[in-house]
């Protein structure tokens, strides 16, 4: 057990202590506020201050982690021994900055609570974010900077055993389009035809109508091959189901509908299935909970996962009100339009919540890449999108993190801008498989 000392324990240093050391590191933490036990404990120790009591590992402290609510924050950025830092302090320490406040920074997503500009869909943009800023998005900063400073436990205390976690890789799913052409209803087929017809789109209009009338599977019903390669190289795979009203952007089949609600039923009894709360609930508490009661009355068990569509979360209301709604996990910290570590972790970790300066019950799964964004945002070819794929599973395998991928059911459809699509997937389930 290491054992910290520090002259006041705050609920921002036990948060960040904790993701740090025990959740990355895998190491048990204390905390103390008196001396004499300090100095009496023989297993490893930290002193978090101004000054060392002796001849412990040292971090001097800045104030973040003793401050309440939002303030301004000066970033400048330096370097550790070739990883980007900040919060440096020119007093002698273990390390020359304080690795803490630096990490809860990155941690709590500090900035998004800062004024800033937003997108189109009113999303905070990687463009204002200091990793983009600092090209550093692409790196899981803080598991590296916990993994240096293992190094440096291991020096200063040579004989503690230090345990080693497992990388995971864990594929999740956005059903935001079930089907491509079956179960549209009479007005959204028929403008479907019209469309092909205005676009001459013969071949469409010829297998739309073998797909309705039943002589063919529809494209986007790739949920038996998913579940499929789930199993075969032993990925588990997470399916979030939309199950919200129709709107401009939300268009997948009606919740009411039979096919879809056995299509979900069948998926859930296979593997993990959480809920993709449509467009509009980022703020809408009661259009949330809606949608949480009709997928858990789809599945008959209680829904504990969720990702936002379009990835639309504002901090800290949505996390609030996913809380309120007793879910436990959320998938949804990532940006759309750039691929990396949005709170440079690939660690799973607990949102803390600036506002009432807690740690919630509420654990966040950040993912590392989308399909869409390589594919629509960035335009980048296939072979450069897994290419860049497999360079961000080798980042997080370097830390044992846990690298996780946002993929939809249409893109193992290989129609239209998914063309060889299935084939990256497949490829990258090969590359990351603990099976092969």
């Amino acid at each position: 057990m290491l054992l910290v000392f520090s002259k006041k324990i705050t609920p921002r240093l036990t948060y960040t202590f904790k993701h740090f050391f025990t959740r990355i590191l895998q190491i048990k933490v204390d905390f103390t506020t008196k001396v004499e036990d300090f100095i009496a404990h023989e297993g490893p120790k930290l002193t978090y201050g101004k000054q060392p009591l002796g001849n412990e590992i040292f971090i001097r402290s800045t104030d973040l982690l003793f401050e309440q609510g939002i303030n301004d924050v000066e970033i400048k950025l330096g370097n550790w021994d070739g990883v980007e830092c900040f919060f440096q302090t020119r007093q002698e320490a273990t390390v020359q900055f304080d690795i803490f406040a630096a990490t809860f920074y990155l941690l709590s997503r500090y900035e998004e609570y800062l004024p800033h500009l937003r997108d189109e869909h009113e999303r905070y943009p990687a463009e204002e974010s200091l990793a983009f800023k600092h090209q550093f998005l692409h790196k899981p900063l803080i598991d590296i900077w916990a993994y240096k400073f293992k190094e440096i436990i291991k020096d200063k205390y040579p004989t503690t055993k230090l345990e080693r976690r497992n990388f995971e890789f864990i594929s999740t799913i956005d059903v935001d389009l079930a089907y491509c052409f079956k179960h549209k209803g009479l007005i959204r087929s028929f403008a479907g035809y019209l469309r092909d017809l205005s676009k001459f789109r013969i071949l469409d209009l010829w297998y739309r109508a073998m797909v309705i009338l039943g002589f063919k599977k529809d494209p986007f019903d790739t949920f038996d091959e998913l579940i499929s390669l789930q199993k075969q190289y032993g990925i588990k795979t997470v399916f979030f189901f939309s199950v919200g009203d129709y709107t401009t952007f939300d268009k997948n089949t009606s919740s009411r509908n039979s096919s879809y609600r056995s299509l979900i039923k069948s998926v859930a009894d296979y593997a993990n299935v959480g809920l993709h709360p449509s467009y509009f609930t980022s703020k809408d508490e009661n259009k949330l909970k809606k949608e949480k009661s009709r997928l858990e009355a789809i599945v008959n068990r209680p829904i504990e996962k969720s990702r936002q569509h379009y990835l639309r979360f504002y901090l800290p209301e949505t996390y609030q009100n996913l809380i309120n709604l007793e879910v436990k996990e959320d998938y949804t910290m990532g940006y759309a339009a750039h691929y990396g570590f949005r709170a440079s972790t690939c660690t799973p970790f607990y949102f803390y919540d600036l506002e009432f300066e807690i740690q919630t019950p509420l654990k966040v799964y950040p993912f590392a890449v989308m399909d869409g964004t390589l594919k629509d945002y960035l335009k980048l070819p296939n072979k450069k999108s897994f290419e860049i794929i497999i360079d961000l599973a080798k980042q997080v395998k370097k830390v044992d993190g846990t690298f996780i991928t946002l993929f939809h059911n249409d893109t193992l459809s290989n129609r239209y801008r998914w063309r060889r699509w299935r084939k990256i997937y497949i490829d990258m389930f090969k590359k990351l498989s603990p099976i092969t």
